[in-house]
């Protein structure tokens, strides 16, 4: 989708400081196997049966790559070790389980996918209080929200600085 794109040109313009480590979709495999060449990815999830099915027969994919399926795929490939930050862009409920499993394996997560925070935020924010998880919205509504909440105080000629909004 588009986050994932606008990520992938982060990581593209950021390949001293940053590695993506996995990467899933609902079932566009051809385009997984493009990326998984491209940055050297070594874990593909992919959340529908019959996609998940095709990509492991590709050639496409690198040797050696390990292929995740289904809700549970997608929440093994949150909680991999290997990853410092979870991007969460999945459309639905969906994104519940394995955003959980990433919290529970202590990842900080950029959260997209806003629909898991209506239907359990409560849970969602209770268990990252618990494991001590930071989750930042990158959708650029909720975003902006979060910068103006965060507590910056206003620095006279500090582009770029929020009010504190608590005063």
């Amino acid at each position: 989708g588009s986050i994932g794109e606008s990520t992938l040109r982060v990581l593209a313009a950021q390949r001293d400081r940053l590695e993506l480590v996995g990467i899933a979709a609902h079932s566009k495999h051809e385009r997984l196997a493009e990326i998984a060449r491209q940055f050297g990815v070594r874990h593909v999830g992919l959340y529908d049966p019959a996609a998940f099915a095709a990509a492991r027969g590709l050639a496409a994919f690198p040797a050696g790559t390990t292929f995740h399926g289904g809700v549970d795929g997608l929440s093994e490939l949150a909680a991999l070790p290997e990853a410092d930050i979870v991007l969460v862009a999945i459309v639905g409920s969906t994104a519940l389980q394995p955003t959980l499993a990433a919290i529970a394996a202590k990842k900080t997560i950029a959260l997209a996918s806003k629909e898991i925070l209506v239907l359990a935020g409560k849970f969602v924010l209770a268990a990252a209080r618990a494991h001590g998880v930071r989750l930042l919205p990158v959708d650029s509504e909720h975003n902006g929200v979060f910068q103006c909440l965060d507590g910056h105080r206003a620095t006279p000629g500090t582009p770029g600085r929020t009010p504190d909004v608590r005063r």
